[in-house]
């Protein structure tokens, strides 16, 4: 049923949360995973200038060490999970609009079912699904499985 699964990760702890649950999938169907971090290039127009943003969004990010740092985290974080249950996986970092980035890779790479986390690193504790996993909800016609932080967290 599900060969291919993408972790969209952003390190935080309720993403951290979902590389648990799409792992247990994936050992369940003998699936794959792959592990994708988005630089958020919305969120980077507050804090950095046009140039920078743009350099960004062309993949010149790797020439950026804290944010390259933090995206290789996330996803390695991911594929030490998978390795250590003998799951593939690979590693995939993106620039974009968060919710797009997702949906195309996913379409690019012929997933079958993404799992995300119910919200990021907002902060923000919230009734309803953060911005970027409602997105995602609604741009892509793959399966999608939300799932939420612990309960006892």
């Amino acid at each position: 049923m599900y060969d291919n699964i993408l972790i969209p990760t952003d390190g935080s702890n309720v993403a951290e949360n979902a590389v648990d649950h799409a792992l247990e999938v994936a050992d369940r169907f003998g699936a794959s995973v792959h592990a994708l971090y988005v630089v958020d290039t919305d969120a980077m127009d507050l804090s950095l200038g046009t140039e920078q943003v743009e350099r960004i969004k062309s993949g010149k990010y790797r020439d950026m060490p804290e944010l390259q740092a933090e995206a290789n985290s996330a996803t390695q974080t991911v594929a030490e999970k998978a390795a250590d249950r003998g799951i593939a996986c690979t590693e995939a970092v993106a620039a974009g609009r968060p919710h797009r980035e997702i949906a195309s890779y996913a379409n690019e790479n012929d997933i079958d079912l993404i799992v995300i986390g119910s919200h990021g690193r907002s902060g923000v504790k919230r009734v309803l699904l953060g911005s970027v996993t409602e997105r995602v909800l609604r741009t892509t016609e793959i399966p999608v499985l939300v799932v939420d932080m612990r309960k006892d967290e």
